[in-house]
């Protein structure tokens, strides 16, 4: 599919909330922390194809299901936090970003919350990650506090937020995520599954258990749409 370049719009300083998949409420208290589990998007829940537009071309993580599953499971609060800088350059529509936004939740069930930044890199918002805008409108739309929240991401950027905010993060690393950040990471997992059995506190040995080692990595990020879009 070839991305039509469209005008980039006037875009609000804040973050968007879009619509979520089931009415906002304070979520039941589970049996401990935490009350509330936030996903990156993209190399997180779903591949990481830049800019995408396309509701045809989400493909989920490995143990995307699981992982979710687990959560709910847990009763606590899932949401989603996603730098699309796209729509700064001209790239996407909130119309696109909506319909990968349904796609994804057709696949994996609803969200109590979308919280997205629609910003570029050089618009000094406070929602682009690592700045701690949309973990902060996501615990408020929860009803939660950033301490009784885990972020969930594959990059550094990820983690800042999470820290930024004083909630707990957790990494995934990929092979795009930069081996300084997997280093500097506190906690991380060999992949979506440990990393929220790792944040509902199922420390298990052996391969659910934090990894010693991540994957193999690059260093270098494709230039389109991911965690850090």
């Amino acid at each position: 599919m070839t991305t039509v370049p469209h005008k980039a719009p006037v875009l609000p300083e804040g973050p968007w909330l879009l619509a979520p998949g089931e009415p906002p409420r304070p979520p039941r208290a589970p049996s401990g922390p935490p009350r509330a589990v936030l996903f990156d998007r993209d190399g997180t829940l779903v591949e990481d194809v830049p800019y995408n537009g396309d509701p045809a071309l989400v493909r989920l993580m490995p143990h995307a299901r699981e992982a979710l599953a687990a959560v709910r499971a847990h009763g606590a609060a899932v949401g989603v936090v996603s730098n699309q800088s796209g729509v700064a350059r001209g790239l996407l529509t909130r119309g696109q970003v909506e319909a990968v936004r349904r796609r994804v939740e057709e696949l994996l069930g609803p969200f109590g919350v979308w919280a997205v930044c629609p910003h570029g890199p050089g618009d000094g918002c406070g929602c682009r990650k690592p700045a701690p805008g949309l973990v902060l409108a996501a615990c408020a739309r929860l009803g939660v506090t950033p301490e009784e929240t885990v972020v969930i991401g594959d990059i550094g950027a990820d983690l800042g937020a999470a820290r930024a905010a004083g909630a707990r993060g957790v990494l995934v690393p990929t092979p795009v995520t930069r081996s300084e950040e997997a280093d500097a990471a506190p906690e991380r997992a060999a992949d979506l599954l440990a990393a929220v059995r790792l944040a509902l506190g199922h420390r298990a040995s052996g391969p659910d258990g934090p990894p010693r080692e991540g994957p193999s990595r690059r260093d270098a990020r494709p230039s389109g749409g991911g965690g850090a879009a």
